[in-house]
């Protein structure tokens, strides 16, 4: 072979190769594109008005805003231990459409918001009498606990809506509909503003006001999906009652994700309870912080939810080419965007403490932890595209595992803090291990086939 033609040959290897992603068009995108940008408005939407929660609760002192951090955590907890009813009932779905069933798609929604009916009801009974002994367990100061248990009793009467609007949510986001949430989402969380403003502000009822605010709008969202998903099953001829065993084959496919949640949300609850620890001005710094912090892993999060819904699909039809080529594209877009919302973060990082109206204190913990925030958010960037497609491609088991892997870095890492008595800087950092562990678990996994199942149901 003459020179110029090895020349060629490699060339031409190269050209061949897969990328992981490159800036020039790619069929995926518009497909990416329309599922992703809905949901993204849908998913910054309720982090956006809960700092504006934040941002009115923080003008009546720091104690309450303490108060709110803590009981969000512990209500944050309580339900997301149910997210698989969003992510399971988004996956069900998503591959009974691509398999060309849609009655049976339909069905999967509708037993997923009767088991999240059930859920939400037993957490409201089981959590209400709890309610002292798990903020309690958070060990802030008396003030914070007081406002804390006030919040996390009246927030609890809208749990069943809570998970109602979870399962709403997978059931359309499954059936490639991620407009409607995003108009339920902004509509809700518009008049959760409003009422927090009216009742906070306005009448003055504290805590109390700005609980009784969310409650209300859940509702509202709740509502709002029932009607919507039961005209769509009446238009497909499905009966909008509960099914015995649809109930518990939703039940039995969620468990895994519970054990993968139930992981995450343990770093969660562990790093609010050492912040709360440090004293009124670290969980003060650490709520704003941490809402900033989800704002941005819920943006991202829009390409996940795209992932979810676009995996299922794929393979529900048996495209293993199409599903291995939209992750590649769209964990290129979570870099990307990673990159993007750090630099943003870090221009309006220096007005942040003003817009919430902390002490100088506050402030100063504040704007140390944001530059973490901020360096974090590339990596984030590929671990919520990577969850969510493997949760699309119903890979529960590996996330649990991979989640309780990724926990144990933490655990090693928080204790160190602990032990060496270090503060709000340290303990983001130790969260940060956490979650450079979940990348390397998640990549590891992606570039593998075994979580490359096909069929209607995997």
């Amino acid at each position: 072979m003459s020179p110029a033609a090895a020349r060629e040959t490699v060339a031409g290897a190269r050209r061949s190769r897969p990328r992981w992603f490159t800036f020039t068009r790619s069929p995926q995108d518009a497909e990416i594109l329309r599922l992703a940008v809905p949901a993204f408005g849908a998913l910054i939407a309720e982090p956006l008005f809960l700092l504006a929660d934040s941002a009115i609760v923080g003008r009546i002192g720091t104690t309450a805003l303490g108060g709110l951090g803590v009981a969000s955590q512990a209500l944050t907890t309580l339900v997301s231990i149910s997210i698989f009813l969003a992510y399971g009932t988004t996956a069900a779905v998503a591959r009974q459409l691509g398999a060309g069933d849609r009655r049976a798609a339909i069905r999967q929604g509708i037993d997923g918001l009767w088991l999240a009916g059930a859920i939400g009801a037993a957490v409201l009974v089981v959590a209400w009498p709890l309610a002292p002994a798990i903020i309690h367990a958070f060990g802030a100061s008396p003030g914070v606990t007081q406002g804390a248990v006030t919040y996390l009793r009246i927030s609890l009467l809208g749990a069943p809506a809570m998970l109602g609007v979870l399962a709403g949510t997978g059931v359309l986001r499954g059936l490639q509909d991620t407009r409607t949430p995003l108009a339920v989402a902004v509509g809700a969380n518009l008049l959760n503003i409003m009422l927090n403003a009216l009742l906070v502000l306005g009448l003055r009822w504290g805590l109390a006001g700005s609980a009784w605010g969310t409650v209300i709008a859940q509702n509202a969202a709740a509502a709002a999906y029932l009607t919507v998903v039961a005209r769509g099953a009446r238009r497909a001829g499905v009966a909008f009652g509960p099914d015995r065993a649809g109930l518990r084959a939703a039940a039995l496919a969620g468990a895994a994700l519970v054990v993968r949640t139930l992981s995450l949300q343990a770093v969660l609850v562990v790093t609010t309870a050492m912040a709360a620890q440090m004293g009124d001005d670290a969980i003060a710094a650490h709520q704003i912080a941490f809402r900033l912090w989800v704002l941005l892993a819920f943006a991202l999060d829009a390409i996940a939810i795209a992932g979810q819904a676009i995996t299922g699909r794929y393979l529900g039809a048996g495209d293993v080419a199409g599903a291995r080529a939209a992750t590649r594209r769209m964990t290129g877009w979570g870099v990307v965007y990673g990159l993007v919302f750090g630099a943003l973060l870090l221009a309006v990082r220096p007005f942040l403490p003003d817009v919430f109206g902390v002490t100088p204190e506050v402030a100063r913990l504040l704007l140390a932890v944001l530059l973490i925030v901020a360096v974090q958010q590339p990596v984030a960037g590929v671990v919520f595209v990577l969850d969510g497609v493997l949760i699309g491609a119903g890979d529960q088991n590996y996330l649990a595992l991979a989640g309780l892997a990724a926990t144990a870095v933490f655990a090693v890492a928080a204790l160190y803090v602990h032990v060496t008595g270090g503060g709000l800087v340290a303990l983001w950092l130790a969260y940060s291990l956490w979650l450079v562990a979940r990348f390397v678990t998640l990549t590891v996994r992606a570039r593998g086939t075994a979580w490359l199942v096909t069929g209607a149901v995997r």
